[in-house]
């Protein structure tokens, strides 16, 4: 099938090689001329396991075409997605102006019938609006599909080649069919499409986030307490894993969620609740709980050290989890704001996100290329992300290079006895501390 994706980005880049991959003739669209070039070059700017492999060699074949040209990608295409940003504004509505100037232009160009798509996360009602849009600019007949994403960073391509679900919402039954074709590669081992009307697919996007948010918000709290009353999260969260009805799944304490989805989604449907005169209590409450996870890990490592000048700490992970760059709204740079506000300098290392966290950050961080190299001289170590790396340290090693032999654990990655055993002081969530 002939497809545009517009917004390369992210989710657009994905997309846009999956879809490739499977066959697909897809032209990428983006206003952004340095992007294009690179991406032409073979410069893949984000950092996504396996997906710079699928562009590069969709590209030779001839699957994958890069331009700025809106109206190339129109004209040669049946199927047009978009997949602009919406990043929240300051009330926390979604910033909609790239959505509703992609969709004008589209309409402009539109030679004769077309699929518009719409991948971005959008506030219910947007397929209203968009159809608004477009038929105030063009009388070439159209259908509108609100499609949203379910893309993981770190295991997007794995999520679109295999997805969980595929929501197509439009109520016309061409276009499901239509739709059916293109991802029909991907339901091989049965199908997964859930077609509903397109307010219901935009609902639940913003559904889907906000309850997993609240599920690791909820471990957040559950954590706080154990830590009081003596109770060890871990056991806890096997033992309420185990029930069917509740499931295993975003049960991991930590020191918060971050990324681009769950707190721009939740600050989206707070707004869209207080327009509609409907208070989004659990959901307030989720964002007030996730930022009191960070306040509270950071504290506990202020606390430690009391009123002693020239702290240094070495932090392991800035992304906001394991597997990709992206440091928007990650709790580990959040975490790392509150320890420079309170004096104490920090070197850290990130597999992948340092050069991005810097950029966040600026020069209040030194950063290094081996994690073992940020501990020299360090007062403790900070864990901050998941990564696999992390998981099986030389802890000998780790103990020479430290000053004191101190680990604060922001995700839980050690076994305390191990840890004990190596001669550590162990600070986790929601665990007993080892000293």
């Amino acid at each position: 099938m002939k497809v545009c994706v517009v917004g390369i980005g992210y989710v657009g880049l994905v997309t846009a090689g999956c879809l490739a991959e499977a066959g697909n003739s897809v032209i990428c669209v983006d206003n952004d001329r340095r992007r294009i070039e690179g991406l032409r070059k073979g410069e893949i700017l984000i950092y996504e396991p396996g997906l710079g492999e699928i562009v590069q060699r969709n590209e030779k074949l001839k699957r994958l075409e890069f331009t700025t040209d809106l109206k190339y990608g129109v004209d040669n295409s049946l199927i047009i997605f978009l997949a602009v940003g919406t990043p929240p504004t300051a009330d926390g509505s979604a910033d909609m102006s790239a959505v509703r100037e992609v969709a004008g232009g589209i309409a402009e160009q539109m030679p004769d019938y077309r699929i518009v798509a719409v991948k971005s996360t959008v506030p219910v009602g947007t397929h209203k609006k968009v159809a608004e849009i477009m038929k105030a600019k063009t009388d070439k007949p159209f259908d509108y599909v609100s499609n949203p994403e379910f893309l993981k960073e770190g295991s997007a391509v794995e999520d679109f080649m295999s997805p969980d679900r595929i929501i197509i919402g439009t109520e016309k039954q061409s276009v499901r069919e239509t739709m059916r074709q293109l991802y029909g590669p991907f339901m091989r081992k049965g199908n997964r499409i859930i077609f509903m009307d397109p307010a219901s697919a935009e609902m639940t996007k913003y559904s889907a986030n906000v309850m997993l948010a609240t599920r690791i918000s909820f471990m957040n709290e559950i954590a706080a307490l154990c830590e009081k009353l003596g109770a060890d999260v871990e056991s806890v969260r096997q033992g309420i894993g185990s029930d069917s009805r509740i499931g295993r799944a975003f049960l991991f304490p930590g020191v918060g969620y971050g990324g681009s989805c769950f707190p721009k989604d939740i600050r989206a449907l707070i707004y869209t609740g207080g327009r509609e005169k409907v208070e989004m209590r659990i959901a307030k409450a989720v964002e007030q709980a996730n930022e009191t996870s960070q306040q509270r890990f950071a504290d506990r490592i202020v606390d430690y050290f009391g009123k002693r000048s020239n702290v240094v700490l070495a932090v392991w992970g800035l992304a906001f989890k394991a597997k990709t760059d992206d440091v928007r709204e990650s709790p580990a740079v959040n975490c790392v704001k509150k320890l420079l506000e309170r004096g104490m300098k920090i070197r850290a290392y990130d597999p992948e996100a340092s050069a991005t966290a810097k950029s966040a950050l600026g020069d209040k961080i030194e950063t290094f290329e081996n994690g073992y190299d940020a501990l020299d001289g360090a007062d403790a170590l900070v864990i901050l992300t998941e990564w696999q790396e992390f998981r099986n340290p030389d802890f000998e090693l780790i103990a020479r290079k430290l000053k004191k032999p101190v680990i604060f654990d922001g995700r839980n990655l050690y076994d305390a006895e191990v840890v004990r055993k190596a001669g550590f002081e162990y600070y986790s969530v929601g665990r007993p501390a080892v000293k």
